[in-house]
């Protein structure tokens, strides 16, 4: 099976490539103001890499500038972790650490996970920027060898595809990257048709997590509880709990 091949799945031009290396030192100085962080970054970073650039000049897709955000550029980056490193913190890192809006491939071992993640204006400081709801981030395992994943690497191509804005661009990203999360619950991958489709799934997959995650904590403590009566109550919560999971899993 081949390795994802991120370039090949953004159907990058050639303008649009940077492949230059990028030091620890942007990461420590930008993105972990923790000493804690900054032992995670000199422990778990193997390497970041600026893959590429996508500009008006490289792409052919127009700047975004609004109220809250201007997306100039989107940078991609790819981030190769040492075994043990903590994952997620570590793509958040990157995300606060760069100021623009960035794809990012993070590698560990046989693992390769894409992230996302919208930024805004700083309302505290003038002239940075923060993440604006978090990183959105998925796996794959396999690269692009399942349904699921082919029809998401589908949707990432760059060329060919009509966006007004980089900003569009990005959040076409976002789509279908939440789109494969929910295609991993359901099985089948289908885009957004509006923008309020595309909230209403990302707020249902929020949802579903967290019930995922409450069940498995009751069904462990119900098989511990030894009064009968505190039993039957935790199980009637059970079937609570999964009729609402179902329900957040009707909406992916």
């Amino acid at each position: 099976m081949r390795a994802f091949d991120l370039v090949a799945a953004l159907a990058l031009p050639d303008g649009a490539l940077v492949g230059r290396r990028v030091p620890k030192t942007l990461l420590l100085e930008n993105g972990a103001p923790a000493a804690a962080d900054k032992r995670l970054i000199r422990e778990g970073v193997e390497e970041l890499r600026w893959t590429a650039v996508l500009k008006p000049a490289t792409v052919g897709v127009a700047e975004y500038r609004g109220a809250a955000r201007e997306y100039l550029e989107i940078a991609v980056l790819e981030l190769t972790l040492r075994p043990g490193a903590r994952a997620d913190r570590l793509a958040e890192l990157v995300h606060r650490a760069v100021p623009y809006p960035l794809l990012l491939a993070a590698r560990q071992g046989d693992k390769l996970e894409l992230s996302l993640a919208h930024k805004r204006r700083s309302q505290s400081e003038a002239g940075k920027t923060v993440l604006d709801g978090g990183v959105i981030a998925v796996r794959l395992g396999g690269g692009c060898a399942d349904e699921p994943a082919a029809a998401f690497c589908g949707a990432l191509a760059v060329t060919g595809r009509p966006c007004a804005t980089l900003y569009a661009l990005y959040q076409g990203w976002v789509d279908a990257l939440q789109a494969l999360r929910a295609a991993r619950i359901t099985g089948g991958f289908s885009l957004p048709a509006s923008p309020e489709q595309a909230a209403d799934r990302a707020a249902a997959l929020q949802e579903y997590a967290g019930l995922v995650a409450a069940i498995a904590a009751l069904e462990t403590a119900a098989g511990r509880e030894k009064q009968l009566q505190r039993r039957v109550e935790m199980n009637l919560r059970l079937q609570r709990l999964r009729a609402d999971r179902d329900a957040a899993r009707a909406r992916l």
